[in-house]
């Protein structure tokens, strides 16, 4: 179906993009607010990798639910100046209501005591048209490197 309609491939990989855009926009803004409308409600979250960087249990790395998740990170980046960067997009439509998204992803962490953390890495994701937005299902961050930033 997607393969004889190229504009609507096209609407939906502007649709994704932005929507990764304005997740990493939101988390640097502290936009906690607006957040949880990049997500269904029943988003899979996992973020393992970062759990194990820190040294914690990285079952503490899967959460069920976008205000559970939205609010993790709203409490865990509370005081943080965040920067994230979204590359080199592979989007990938599947029929008219999904999609599938690696985006390459850096980031840059300055907590208030003044260390800095950088990450890289990529976001491996599925979207799905819901209420009439295209919003992330499920999110896996893998990092290829985390450790000390300048």
């Amino acid at each position: 179906m997607l393969d004889d309609d190229r504009v609507l491939r096209l609407e939906i990989i502007e649709a994704v993009r932005v929507t990764k855009a304005r997740y990493f926009r939101y988390i640097d803004q502290k936009r906690w607010d607006e957040f949880p409308s990049l997500f269904v409600e029943d988003v899979h979250i996992d973020v393992t990798d970062d759990m194990r960087a820190a040294g914690l249990d990285p079952e503490r790395g899967i959460t069920i639910g976008r205000d559970r998740f939205a609010n993790n990170v709203s409490r865990v980046l509370e005081g943080v100046v965040t920067v994230h960067h979204g590359h080199m997009q592979e989007i990938e439509p599947v029929d008219a209501t999904h999609a599938t998204a690696i985006t390459a992803m850096f980031d840059r962490l300055q907590w208030p005591d003044g260390q800095v953390q950088a990450g890289y890495g990529h976001y491996d994701e599925e979207y799905r048209l819901d209420d009439g937005a295209w919003r992330i299902a499920r999110l896996k961050l893998t990092r290829i490197h985390i450790g000390p930033g300048t």
